[in-house]
């Protein structure tokens, strides 16, 4: 039976077959598409859970989301959608959000991929209701308050790549449920409270690149599963209370680049295995309680960067490995038990940039190999048994720190280390090192720490060493030097620390000393000091440690702080100290607490040659004042300081004859420009604009502020170096602050979020000081009188410096201070307005407006006129504390609100329009001694 044919269709058939399938065809795209398109309620929906997600906030974050108005989500600032406007990405990253999560309908959101409310200040605990987010990848909550669990729910969220909660408070244990979102490829949950042990299940996460859990309180030992997660680049597990061994299982982590196991409780040793991870650049162990050998390969792939095992117990030689490890840029082993030549245990380290091997077993003599480490930073190598002579480091160009204490070092110090200017620490002390110290330390003009205590050094103390201008600890002590105390030592106005204790030093302390006002502890005892203790000492008013035992120092104690409080100790076998300090006898009445004779006389010589030298001073201004035209050939420029006598032309070739482009500020009498003299030392020179009209006003206040700075010492005001009486260039000559003016910080975006609230506390604590040193210490007290933010001056850390005295005036009791009007606008006491008698609550005043614009970021203005009418009025509301605090940073944490409090209560109290009600600056700074 033949088949049968299938009949062709009709034209018309056919045509209507295909219209059919169109149809068709529309119809199943117009349902599919009425199934992905939201419908107009589902985007009111997501509209309206953001918008009451943002009335749940805080007040101070409506500002930050203002273009969260109608059903136009899309367009919405931190908002995301896609083709058909739903919403898939909400990134508010550092938004300033305050709030909580509770009021944030996560079941509205059905398409979200990513949530991102990092670095904000929400609080609370995470919602179960995070589980609805199905969609979501990415989700990121970190550097928030949040406390409580991770919510089990979590688990929830199958598509999840990337989970980050570090930074928050958060507590309990990891939810087994994360241990089986198997798409996760960043885990970010370090910096928490967690707690339990890390769970076994954590090998199911195959495809993870990223795990950090450090900085939590997890315990018990790290499981061997760990090996499973094969692709792992990164592990991060310091920081928490670990024990055990390290698995052998981390060796089959082949990918693996970092490995973070620091401030643990682990202990046994190094695995092997650990050279298997050929891609491995930092490993950082240290903080355990590991012991054997390091192992042999550990450099094998050449990758390495940083090995740190430092606090360890770690024993044996270094590994072939290391010693050939280009690659290596920080090397830390100290507190070790490692041994071996220092000489054949190191190679050429093209990278490295850090080492310290400090407390360990190495011996040998050290190589110049070392100083051919062109990018080294930073040598440690103390408390080792090393021996031979000091390296050169003619290389080592870059080299901050250089630590050889405590060895057995011989020779001297070669006079090359001076050419490491970009020293700050050199620490030769405990050795056997001898002869003298070579002037070319004075080179050093960065160093901050020097120390070369318990050598064998003799001979004079270098006076190069003034060059030092940076120094904040110096330490010479237990050596054999002799002879006098460098009279230059007195210019080392940074000094902090300074111990010459068991020398051989002879003759008087020089009253130079005592221009040291940033010295806090001072040590010169056990040597064979004579004389009076110098009464420039009074002046030393950082000083809180003394000790002067074992000389032959008589006559009376410096009436200061740390001389009336120290122990009698601190003054024991003297020849006849005198005083209130304990221990010691009551001075005789002939002088102050002193002893009759030739030193007596010595004192008032002294005495009466310093007044003569300031009259002398006061006189030469006059001078200048009276015959500038007969003086226009002289252009004496004199400084007082170690630099000794410059000319005005060594101004004039330093600013290229002021030149703009030195110039750092124009104000309206004077120019300052910033220049580096022949000394090598960075001064501002403070140029006077003399004008025919104004020119004997200009120079007055040239010569008050002369006059005035001449008197005053103080580490929170800026030091006069000295003055230059040119005719046509009146100049002053001050320390050059790096930091710039108060005014100029505040206003500067940049720099106002990095001065933080600690840092601000302190420089109104600065600048009390100061101005309470001038109204209580001085006599006659001293009036600033142009107290505001742009004469206060910050150096790079914070430290605050008040200047500009050109209207300064000194207060006498027994004459009229009636004067004209000087001041800044803004910062001035309102009764100036009706009377010009000047006293020191005038100061008080802007002190008080100074306070309140560094704690606002920016001049108070209204609001003093509005705190003036909390007292006129009852209807006024109080001002609230998140009013006045700069929007700029974020509020002030626990330990500092009280801080910043205190400091505006007393601001407040300084505006108090009966100029008697206001608080004195000397109560002021001690209210501020927290």
């Amino acid at each position: 039976m033949a088949s049968q044919k299938e009949k062709p269709l009709s034209a018309n058939a056919a045509a209507s077959q295909h219209s059919f399938q169109v149809i068709l065809m529309a119809i199943i795209l117009m349902l599919v598409s009425s199934c992905l398109a939201p419908s107009a309620s589902a985007v009111e929906q997501e509209a309206e859970a953001l918008l009451n997600w943002k009335a749940s906030l805080d007040n101070t974050s409506l500002s930050l989301l203002s273009s969260w108005v109608g059903n136009s989500t899309c367009n919405w600032d931190g908002i995301g959608c896609n083709n058909i406007r739903s919403i898939t990405h909400v990134n508010l990253t550092g938004s300033g959000l305050r709030g909580t999560l509770h009021s944030f309908s996560f079941s509205s959101f059905p398409s979200l991929l990513s949530l991102n409310l990092s670095h904000n200040s929400i609080s609370g605990t995470i919602p179960s209701e995070i589980g609805f987010l199905k969609s979501l990848q990415i989700l990121d909550l970190s550097e928030n308050n949040l406390n409580g669990s991770i919510p089990h729910e979590v688990g929830l969220l199958g598509n999840l790549t990337i989970l980050s909660l570090h930074n928050n408070e958060l507590s309990g244990n990891i939810p087994l449920e994360i241990c089986m979102l198997n798409s996760l490829s960043v885990i970010h949950i370090e910096k928490n409270n967690l707690t339990g042990s890390i769970p076994e299940s954590i090998g199911n996460l195959s495809n993870l690149n990223v795990l950090d859990l450090g900085e939590n309180n997890f315990s018990g030992s790290i499981p061997s599963s760990i090996g499973n997660l094969t692709k792992l680049k990164e592990l991060y597990l310091m920081g928490n209370q670990l024990t055990g061994t390290i698995p052998n299982e981390v060796g089959k982590l082949k990918f693996l680049t970092r490995l973070g196991l620091v401030n643990n409780r682990l202990n046994g040793s190094l695995p092997s295995e650990l050279s298997n991870l050929k891609f491995l650049k930092h490993l950082v162990l240290s903080g355990n309680n590991l012991s054997g050998n390091i192992p042999p390969d550990l450099c094998s792939g050449g990758l390495l960067e940083m090995f740190t095992a430092h606090n360890n117990q770690l024993t044996g030689l270094m590994p072939t490995s290391l010693r050939n490890c280009n690659s290596l840029v920080r090397l830390r082993l100290e507190r070790n038990q490692l041994t071996g030549n220092i000489n054949e245990e190191f190679g050429i380290y093209p990278k490295l940039a850090y080492v310290d091997l400090s407390y360990n077993r190495f011996y040998g003599e050290l190589s110049e190999n070392w100083g051919e480490c062109q990018n080294l930073q930073s040598l440690k190598l103390s408390n080792n048994r090393i021996s031979g002579r000091v390296p050169q480091f003619e290389g080592s160009i870059q080299l901050h720190i250089l630590d050889l204490s405590s060895n057995n070092l011989t020779g001297t110090i070669p006079r090359q280390l001076g050419r490491l200017t970009s020293l700050f620490n050199l620490n030769l002390g405990d050795n056997k090192l001898s002869g003298s110290v070579p002037p070319e330390i004075g080179m050093l003009t960065n160093l901050q720490q020097l120390n070369l205590a318990a050598n064998d050094f003799n001979g004079p103390i270098p006076e190069q060493l003034d060059g030092c201008r940076e120094l904040l600890n110096l330490n010479l002590s237990k050596n054999k030097f002799s002879e006098s105390i460098p009279l230059q030592m007195g210019s080392m106005q940074t000094l902090q620390v300074l111990d010459l204790s068991q020398n051989s030093l002879m003759r008087e302390i020089p009253p130079q000393l005592g221009q040291l006002v940033k010295l806090e502890a001072l040590n010169l005892s056990h040597n064979e000091l004579s004389g009076l203790v110098p009464y420039t000492f009074d002046n030393m008013l950082s000083l809180t440690v003394i000790d002067l035992s074992f000389n032959h120092l008589e006559g009376p104690l410096p009436n200061n702080k740390a001389f009336l409080e120290a122990s009698a100790v601190a003054f024991e076998n003297n020849t006849g100290l005198c005083g209130n300090a304990t221990g010691l006898n009551a001075c005789p009445p002939e002088t102050r607490g002193g002893k009759k004779g030739s030193k007596s006389v010595i004192f008032i010589i002294v005495f009466v040659l310093a007044i003569l030298f300031f009259a002398f001073v006061v006189f030469g201004i006059l001078w200048v004042r009276c015959y500038s035209q007969e003086a226009q050939n002289e252009n004496q420029f004199a400084v007082w300081s170690y630099d000794g006598r410059l000319e005005y032309e060594d101004i004039i070739e330093a600013t290229e004859e002021f030149n703009s482009k030195y110039c750092v500020g124009v104000g309206g009498n004077a120019s300052v420009y910033k220049a580096e003299l022949q000394t090598g030392r960075i001064v501002a020179v403070k140029k006077l604009h003399i004008v025919q009209d104004s020119g004997v006003a200009n120079f007055k206040a040239f010569e008050s502020e002369v006059r005035t700075l001449s008197e005053i010492r103080h580490r929170n005001i800026l030091k006069l170096y000295g003055f230059c009486s040119h005719p046509q260039h009146p100049l002053l000559v001050y320390d050059f602050i790096e930091g710039g003016s108060l005014e100029n910080i505040l206003t500067d975006e940049n720099h106002a979020i990095k001065f933080g609230w600690i840092e601000r506390v302190n420089v109104v604590k600065d600048v009390a000081n100061a101005l309470s040193y001038m109204h209580h210490d001085c006599s006659p007290a001293i009036l600033h009188r142009d107290i505001s933010s742009k004469n206060i001056l910050l150096d790079l850390e914070y430290g605050a410096y008040v200047s500009d005295f050109g209207t300064a005036k000194l207060l006498k009791a027994d004459t009229s201070n009636w004067t004209s009007f000087a001041g800044t606008f803004g910062y001035s006491a309102p009764e100036l307005a009706y009377t010009m008698e000047t006293n020191e609550k005038c100061d008080v005043y802007s002190f008080g407006v100074v306070a309140l614009e560094v704690i606002m970021g920016k001049h108070p203005g209204d609001l003093i006129s509005y705190f003036l009418s909390l007292s006129l009025t009852s209807t006024a509301q109080p001002i609230q504390l998140k009013d006045v605090l700069d929007p700029r940073l974020s509020p002030p944490g626990n330990h500092v609100v009280e801080k910043v409090v205190t400091v505006l209560n007393l601001a407040f109290a300084c505006l108090r329009t009966n100029p008697q009600s206001r608080p004195t600056m000397q109560q002021i700074s001690n209210e501020l001694l927290f």
